[in-house]
């Protein structure tokens, strides 16, 4: 007679103890959690990710989805949408998901080479409002102002437009035409106005010796050219020995902080905080100055409007706390938080607040601004007539 084969038994051996050396780890590592009547819910289908976090709620409407939707969804763009979702809840208007397209268009705005109507647009308590419109740009010739409301984009209204879809909207070729619907604060019915967009290739800083020889330096946003732009119209400016300088940070929506801090650095003492930053656990980190301060001994006027928004205010508020400048003009934007850009797979980013920034005082302006030490307005009238009374107290003042 012969004996029975053992094969069966130890595969059978073998099968049982993984079995229980598997439920071991999952419940040694947290990631199947035991209910009320020891019901066993896979918490998460990824194991060492976030353990008390269901994500089968996720993946059900996923099956439910790719069983019943009558069209054919697009799994990628699922992803991207669910992705998109989970930071919008976070109820932050400066933080975002961006697929590839949208990345490549924010670059591209930082590079100073963007085809369309040279506008910094923003969501605000869900409106959609102009930051500033861009120095010499299609939107600055139709009239646009900072804290303009856009309604519409062509037909489309604006209200449950993402910021990104806005600004792929707005975009367009050169020379096609876009048409957007406004309301201003002092206006009583919305107005179209039909912009022409242009490719638009702006240099982030400009400079130019006014009467009295006073220096005047304009810098439009914080971007890759800006500190060398700035490094070289510092050693022009030196040389000049200037009686004062002006600078115009007048609708400039922001940037990059590392740009932001060098051009601070240019004019406090060397060694000084530029900006503090407090992050989500309340350590406050110094960003100290990068570059010699070739300005220092120079008196300093700053201008600043409603669309002087994040790094500007960075800028006015760390020369305002060192004493080195007066702020003329009308109270700044108020955008008080850091973004980090973090790169994901396939080209996508996510554009993250990572911190609160307070000016070396410890002041914090998000929503607030900063307040001019002179306030200086700029009324329609001034701007039909080409008048500048703000620049004209900076000169004033410059004497």
């Amino acid at each position: 007679m012969q004996k029975t084969p053992k094969l069966p038994k130890i595969i059978f051996l073998i099968v049982f103890a993984l079995f229980f050396y598997f439920l071991g780890y999952l419940v040694g590592h947290k990631n199947l959690i035991f209910e009320q009547h020891y019901k066993p819910v896979i918490a998460n289908k990824e194991l060492m990710k976030p353990r008390s976090v269901d994500f089968g709620i996720f993946w059900e409407a996923w099956d439910k989805v790719m069983e019943n939707y009558v069209g054919s969804p697009d799994p990628q763009k699922m992803v991207y949408g669910a992705v998109a979702g989970m930071v919008e809840a976070l109820g932050d208007p400066y933080s975002a998901f961006m697929e590839p397209g949208a990345t490549k268009t924010f670059l591209e705005d930082l590079s100073g080479e963007i085809s369309g109507i040279g506008a910094e647009i923003d969501l605000r308590d869900g409106k959609l409002l102009i930051i500033s419109p861009l120095a010499d740009s299609p939107a600055e010739k139709a009239g646009l102002k900072p804290q303009d409301q856009i309604l519409k984009i062509n037909d489309e209204v604006t209200d449950n437009m993402t910021l990104e879809e806005a600004i792929s909207k707005i975009r367009g070729k050169a020379g096609s035409k876009v048409t957007l619907t406004i309301m201003r604060s002092d206006w009583k019915e919305p107005q179209q106005i039909e912009i022409t967009r242009e490719k638009i290739q702006i240099k982030s800083v400009k400079w130019e010796m006014k009467p009295d020889n006073i220096a005047y330096i304009q810098i439009n946003q914080f971007g890759d050219d800006t500190t060398d732009l700035m490094k070289q119209a510092v050693q022009e400016i030196n040389a000049k020995n200037p009686r004062a300088i002006i600078l115009d940070l007048r609708s400039n929506p922001g940037g990059y902080l590392d740009s932001a801090i060098d051009v601070g650095s240019l004019f406090i003492p060397k060694g000084s905080v530029v900006v503090k930053e407090k992050d989500k656990n309340g350590q406050i980190n110094e960003e100290k100055t990068t570059l010699d301060p070739i300005l220092e001994k120079y008196k300093i006027i700053v201008l600043i409007n409603g669309g002087s928004a994040s790094a500007s205010e960075i800028v006015a508020g760390a020369l305002r706390d060192a004493g080195r400048a007066t702020l003329v003009g009308e109270k700044t934007f108020g955008k008080g938080s850091v973004q980090n850009l973090e790169e994901l797979s396939g080209g996508a980013t996510l554009r993250i607040t990572t911190a609160e920034w307070l000016t070396p005082k410890g002041r914090a302006i998000d929503e607030t601004g900063l307040a001019p030490d002179i306030e200086v307005g700029l009324s329609e009238e001034d701007i039909q007539a080409d008048r500048d009374p703000q620049l004209d107290k900076a000169l004033e003042l410059a004497k």
